[in-house]
């Protein structure tokens, strides 16, 4: 793209471009902020990691839906009503104290949002996106996530088609908690697979 003077556009940041678009599309008439704002608060705070984290809680208190999540995601997230657009198809993948597993959009920034609301900045930057395939070790750390050098860890890159949620390893010496309480325990970092949920 060239400017009218002949000369290279510089290319603006993400933010600048989509308040712009916004601005421009509520001049038009084609979108009311107030609807915009609902949605956005919706899925980064209603929705958001929540229904991810009552997933995760369910699973570590009835073996039986555990099977059921790791068999179909899909199917036993919509059990317990998560559904929606970028939840057309979740498969989910277990952390044990052997297996580390960590998600990535290589491409964009897929996710699923119906258990874990709007990605977070850092899942779409590129550094990210490109070093967690490469050196996932590494990039854990800096996360702040050290990781034994036996343990074996696995990215998983999510597209359109397919969208990944890890269920993290049940922290030891919460065996006593209902599934009520283990909800708050598990954030969205450990269902991406960048932290440990921690205990209590």
């Amino acid at each position: 793209m060239t400017t009218t003077d002949g000369g290279p556009e510089e290319t603006l940041p993400v933010a600048l471009r989509t308040e712009a678009l916004e601005q421009l599309l509520t001049e038009r008439g084609l979108i009311d902020p107030k609807v915009l704002d609902k949605i956005i608060t919706t899925y980064e705070t209603n929705v958001g990691p929540l229904n991810g984290a009552k997933v995760v809680a369910r699973a570590w208190t009835d073996p039986e839906y555990r099977r059921r999540l790791l068999d179909d995601g899909t199917a036993a997230i919509k059990e317990l009503g998560f559904s929606g657009p970028q939840g057309e198809h979740i498969v989910v993948v277990e952390n044990t104290a052997t297996t580390h597993h960590v998600v990535v959009c290589t491409l964009c920034s897929c996710y699923p949002w119906p258990v874990l609301g709007l990605p977070p900045s850092w899942y779409k930057d590129p550094a990210y996106r490109a070093r967690v395939v490469k050196e996932p070790r590494t990039v854990l750390s800096e996360m702040g996530l050290e990781l034994d050098d036996d343990v074996e860890i696995t990215v998983h890159d999510s597209t359109s088609e397919v969208r990944w949620l890890v269920l993290p390893e049940r922290p030891a010496g919460t065996q006593h908690l209902t599934e009520e309480r283990l909800v708050p325990l598990v954030t969205r970092d450990a269902m991406v697979g960048v932290a440990k949920v921690v205990a209590p």
